[in-house]
């Protein structure tokens, strides 16, 4: 009986090794696994940007900003804060990525009599000339980001010939109501106005 016991434990302690060495190969499993789909989001991900980008490539280069802010004289209005995206004018979800506008970024604006001036942290700045502004509201979306009810500054620019929405949020959202009317009377009769209505459907994505 002693023999049998023993062997009966030896194969008992056998079992679970072979146990542990089975639940160690399944974690392994389940961990390279995990690893290939969130590898293969990522490449979606990066294809789905590139593809954008190959069908905005006739979008022309942005204005460069200038070296030195002053160039542009004295500034009406300066405002801190973050750049969230730009879209085709009126669609919220229309993310535009050429020429870096798709990156998010801290931003600072300078408007002055000669144009909006946009400062960017990590991503090329540009700047929009007079003559390309064509109005900015007060909304609470863009480029697929949703903020509270007026949470947004988005300045409406031509360029190319394509219209642009681009979003700002500042440091102090209270800013917002005077950088939209001092955009708008800039541009003058080229104002272009669009709904900011938007379907629950749309803003849960």
């Amino acid at each position: 009986m002693t023999t049998l016991t023993a062997l009966a434990a030896t194969a008992a302690e056998g079992g679970k090794h072979s146990a542990k060495v089975t639940h160690w190969s399944d974690r392994l499993g389940w961990i390279i696994g995990l690893v290939l789909v969130i590898g293969l989001v990522y490449w979606l991900m990066r294809q789905g940007w590139q593809w954008r980008r190959t069908l905005q490539g006739g979008l022309p280069e942005l204005p460069a900003a200038p070296a030195d802010p002053a160039e542009l004289g004295e500034p009406l209005l300066v405002m801190d804060g973050r750049y969230h995206g730009s879209t085709t004018a009126g669609q919220w979800l229309d993310r535009i990525v050429a020429h870096g506008l798709g990156v998010r970024s801290r931003a600072r604006l300078t408007l002055t009599a000669r144009g909006l001036l946009v400062e960017r942290t990590g991503a090329p700045g540009f700047l929009v000339p007079t003559a390309a502004l064509r109005g900015a509201r007060l909304d609470q979306a863009i480029a697929g980001k949703v903020l509270p009810e007026g949470g947004l500054l988005v300045v409406t620019w031509e360029h190319g010939g394509t219209l642009i929405d681009s979003g700002f949020r500042s440091e102090h959202a209270a800013q917002h109501p005077a950088w939209a009317e001092a955009i708008t009377e800039l541009s003058g009769e080229r104002v272009v106005a669009f709904s900011t209505e938007k379907t629950e459907k749309e803003g849960a994505r």
